[in-house]
């Protein structure tokens, strides 16, 4: 049974890939790491960033309110104490970027050149920092000229991962296609809140976060199909995959890979039981090539 997906030039063993902001060094002994298609690293920017006031998550009706604010120790001291031991995970390690101008992408790109990752995963789309984040995923001219500088500064290969905040998540990747990107991921979390009734205050230390979870798994489906039907590069999705049924209803709707978020965050071996489920559907239905199912909705 083969696997094994390609993103562009990019070759993974299967297509589950672990989302940024859930795997940490610290962790990665809970974590079977050998089920693992990639592995996305909490987002880095140029510079330390000590992230948002607490309290910083927030659990509602199926889903996770989280406003971490890109807390990272900045890209000089990640390269330095943590993109070594990273690199000895196994997992091709594709590093997630945000920053607070546009010209910061190409900088850190030109940066992380030769250091031995994967890939870049642009954060176009983080809802709970002041600057940057999802205000330059929601404009796709601004996604194309992004992924344009990156592409010119460095080799690597790129995927930004967009927003559902976009006035039209289609327009947006396709202008991240025009841009040069090798690849697209969809979605980041949805600009949510959670109110204490009896403080009158927000659950959390910032107004508003981002939901992630069960919960907005239905529309981050629909926008991977949508924009697998435009798009000529491949896809990955996320948003609220627990389950290999889950996992398998984004490929089946145009995704060559998955990223798995918040389902890491309550079951470390979700990745691996995913993977499970996967192998098993794919044997139950004789299906020899993971590829086959790849975009094959019925519609």
């Amino acid at each position: 049974m083969n696997l094994s997906v390609s993103l562009g030039d990019l070759r993974l063993k299967n297509p589950i890939i672990i989302a940024s902001g859930v795997f940490s060094l610290d962790s990665a002994h809970l974590f079977p790491l050998e089920e693992i298609g990639a592995i996305i690293t909490k987002t880095i920017t140029p510079n330390p960033r000590e992230g948002n006031p607490p309290p910083r998550l927030w659990e509602t009706t199926a889903g996770l309110i989280n406003s971490i604010g890109l807390q990272n120790v900045g890209l000089e001291k990640f390269i330095k104490e943590e993109l070594p031991s990273y690199l000895e995970l196994g997992p091709p390690i594709i590093v997630s970027i945000s920053g607070e101008r546009e010209e910061d992408f190409p900088l850190m790109a030109e940066r992380l050149e030769g250091t031995g990752i994967a890939g870049l995963e642009l954060n176009l789309s983080c809802p709970n920092v002041a600057k940057g984040g999802m205000q330059f995923g929601k404009d796709a001219e601004m996604v194309r000229r992004i992924v344009k500088m990156v592409k010119e500064a460095s080799s690597l290969w790129v995927m930004p991962k967009l927003t559902p905040q976009a006035p039209d998540i289609v327009e947006s990747a396709l202008a991240g296609e025009e841009g040069g990107a090798d690849a697209v991921s969809l979605v980041n979390t949805f600009l949510a809140m959670a109110i204490d009734i009896k403080t009158r205050s927000s659950r959390i230390g910032t107004l508003m976060g981002g939901l992630s979870g069960p919960a907005i798994k239905p529309i981050a489906l629909r926008m991977v199909y949508e924009v697998a039907k435009a798009v000529k590069i491949p896809v990955v999705g996320c948003g609220g995959i627990m389950s290999a049924e889950d996992a398998l209803e984004f490929i089946i709707a145009g995704a060559s890979a998955v990223e798995i978020g918040t389902a890491c965050l309550i079951n470390s071996q979700s990745p691996k039981e995913i993977m499970k489920g996967i192998k098993g559907f794919l044997k139950e239905e004789r299906i020899e090539d993971i590829n086959e199912i790849i975009k094959s909705l019925r519609d």
